[in-house]
């Protein structure tokens, strides 16, 4: 082997020499990255905005995988989680599920049922009722005849709000006003008198709606106070 063969070999072993060492590099360099990450552990990010007070299903989120030193001790982990829960604020979409955000749904107290109705949003929410408020139900019935009088109603005083729904646009056939409405589905725990009266309501009024009550406020009525016609203001 002549002086120049042995130049090449010596340069040969150098470069292997370096390559070793290079990926020796690399290696030690992603296992220090993961010994400061960590284990990967499933996370669930919100696929789209949720309102408030809205019932949570498992098709509104969508399953990441995180760093689990980079999660909240209060991150959402198990999507079993939301069974049965309610935002308690507004989920704006991509945001990563807390438990913080999330309650139990308001449970029925003995003797109560669930009902639900579909209430105009303009005249009957206006966005201002959220679960565990006290309403008035009113309903406004047309006369029987010609001779009666149109008549108001307060069918159920301080009804219970445990959930309040998305916004729905109504079939425009169900609009006599010809234009685009929306309605909010609200979920009310009555006993069975109140949700019949509920029910019979929604088949047949005119129209239903709500008056919200102060929190902490008395829900009695006075006599006289859970009918109104327009002749009673014709006649003082």
């Amino acid at each position: 082997m002549n002086s120049r063969q042995r130049r090449g070999v010596i340069l040969l072993l150098l470069s292997v020499l370096c390559a070793i060492g290079a990926f020796a590099g690399v290696i030690s360099v992603i296992n220090d990255v993961n010994s400061k990450v960590g284990p990967e552990v499933p996370a669930y990010r919100v696929k789209s905005d949720v309102a408030p007070y809205t019932a949570l299903r498992a098709g509104q989120f969508e399953k990441v995988s995180m760093p689990e030193r980079w999660l909240s001790d209060s991150a959402v982990t198990d999507l079993s989680a939301v069974s049965g829960k309610i935002a308690v604020t507004q989920l704006k979409k991509g945001s990563l599920l807390q438990k913080d955000m999330i309650v139990d749904r308001p449970e029925l107290a003995s003797g109560e049922q669930e009902i639900a109705i579909m209430i105009d949003a303009a005249t009957g929410v206006a966005g201002k009722i959220t679960p565990g408020d006290r309403v008035n139900i009113f309903a406004t019935f047309a006369g029987k005849t010609q001779d009666d009088a149109d008549q108001s109603r307060i069918i159920v005083p301080g009804a219970r709000v445990i959930d309040v729904g998305r916004l729905t646009p109504l079939d425009r056939r169900d609009d006599d006003r010809g234009g685009s409405r929306e309605a909010v589905p609200i979920t009310f725990a009555l006993g069975t008198k109140d949700a019949q009266r509920v029910a019979h309501a929604e088949s047949f009024a005119e129209h239903v709606r709500l008056a919200l009550l102060a929190r902490g406020g008395s829900s009695a009525l006075r006599p006289g106070d859970s009918t109104y016609t327009l002749d009673e203001d014709k006649n003082r």
